[in-house]
Formats: structure tokens, C-alpha cells, sequence
């Protein structure tokens, strides 16, 4: 098991990390809200261990953003922030558990192991639900999340939403006006050409699968394998 290790405290990090590794975990470790995020996005790791006090970002709002970004880890919060209400919002917020400190490392190990476990019976019954690939991209039905080789692209909200309307139709033209509509739903104050921005950053993300993002002028935007 890959474990990233989401904590500002060094002694409490360090001896997690200790015990961890004693019993063949590997640990990742961070102690910074603000780099945490670009981690996790690298590492995909197999869970998750997230201290809401964080310096640089708090704990929620990266929870909140991994979660935004497509990202399913399971994730456990640890936290000295032990009221109802605080578990609540984590819950709420994505986390898949909580555990207050102080806690039993045993009980934390176990609850870790059954969360993979869960995790990667979900991922394999999902696979049936994925559409067909394309480009070696396929989108899951349930969550929305784009997959490439069985790992979700790393992609902002935006992005995704742009990417799933284009894969619905790929090598179609789909108008900007309507890729508008699907990406900024409701947005009434979002200048039109805002689409173009969202479709020149994923352009560059999805560029290694080998699909392209065809501007037309006056048509919109298509989906197309890129020329070799």
C-alpha cells in the first residue's frame, strides 16, 4: 500500500511514518497544505491520511479541490477538531472517514486496510461502467471522471466538463456556444471567450494520450487523434 501522509506536526508525522513502514506501508509524507494538493495529483496514492490544520491551505479546501479534480482516494481524517459538526463537514466535504486523536494505531491500520479494500473492489465493478475508450480515454458513467490505462486525468472541473462533451461526440464539431452552456453552466457573468482559455489547458493536458483539440473557427471545437 502507497499511503500519502497529509501532516504539519513533525513528531506526529515522523512517528506515523516509523510504524507505518514497519508493518510495509510506504509513506509519503507533507506537512504543507499548499504543496499537498500537487502531491497527491502525482503520486496517486493508495490512501490517504489528511490533518485539517494545515499552513498554506486547510485541510477541507484541499480535500474539497482532490475531489473537484476527479480525484477518488480514500481518505481519512485525522484531526484534534473532534465535534460532530467537524465530522460532519469532512464527511460532507469527501472524506471516506475520521478518526479524532488521539487514536490506536492498530485501529487506524485496520481502517485503512478495509478502505483500500472497498476502494479497489469499486474501481474494478466501475470499470464496467466506463464507455468505450477512445484515444485510450474512457469517461465513467458514474463519477464523470476521465480515465487513461485506468488512471483518472489529472484535469480542473472546467477541463473535465469540456473533455466529457467533446469525447461524447469525438471527431464532430461541437459549437463553442454549447461547449459554453456545459462549462460554465449558469454563469452569466463569464465573458464568452473564457471557453477558449479552458480549451487551450486541456489541449496541453491531454496532448500524451495522443488526442488533439481542433479549434474551427466559426464552428467550435472537435475531438481528433493527433497526425503522427
Amino acid at each position: 500500500m502507497k499511503l500519502l501522509l497529509i501532516e504539519d506536526n513533525p513528531t506526529m508525522q515522523a512517528t506515523l511514518r516509523r510504524s507505518f513502514e514497519r508493518r510495509g506501508i510506504q509513506v509519503m509524507g507533507c506537512d504543507d497544505g499548499a504543496r499537498a494538493l500537487s502531491l497527491w495529483q502525482a503520486s496517486l496514492p493508495d490512501a490517504v491520511l489528511l490533518d485539517l490544520s494545515l499552513p498554506g491551505m486547510d485541510g477541507l479546501e484541499i480535500l474539497s479541490q482532490a475531489r473537484a479534480a476527479g480525484l477518488t482516494t480514500p481518505v481519512i481524517i485525522l484531526t484534534a477538531r473532534g465535534t460532530v459538526g467537524d465530522r460532519i463537514l469532512g464527511l460532507n466535504t469527501g472524506a471516506d472517514d475520521y478518526l479524532p486523536k488521539p487514536f490506536d494505531l492498530d485501529e487506524l491500520e485496520a481502517r485503512l486496510r478495509a478502505l483500500v479494500r472497498r476502494s479497489t473492489s469499486a474501481e474494478a465493478a466501475s470499470a464496467a461502467t466506463r464507455s468505450a475508450a477512445w484515444c485510450g480515454m474512457q469517461v465513467d458513467k458514474d463519477s464523470g471522471a476521465v480515465y487513461v490505462d485506468n488512471q483518472p486525468l489529472e484535469l480542473a472541473p472546467r477541463e473535465l466538463a469540456l473533455l466529457r462533451a467533446l469525447l461524447a461526440k469525438p471527431g464532430h464539431a461541437i459549437a463553442k456556444e454549447r461547449l459554453f452552456e456545459l462549462v460554465f453552466p449558469g454563469e452569466s457573468q463569464v465573458q464568452p471567450e473564457a471557453i477558449e482559455v479552458v480549451a487551450y489547458r486541456l489541449r496541453k493536458k491531454i496532448a500524451h494520450t495522443g488526442a488533439q483539440v481542433v479549434t474551427l473557427r466559426g464552428l467550435g471545437y472537435l475531438l481528433k487523434k493527433a497526425e503522427a
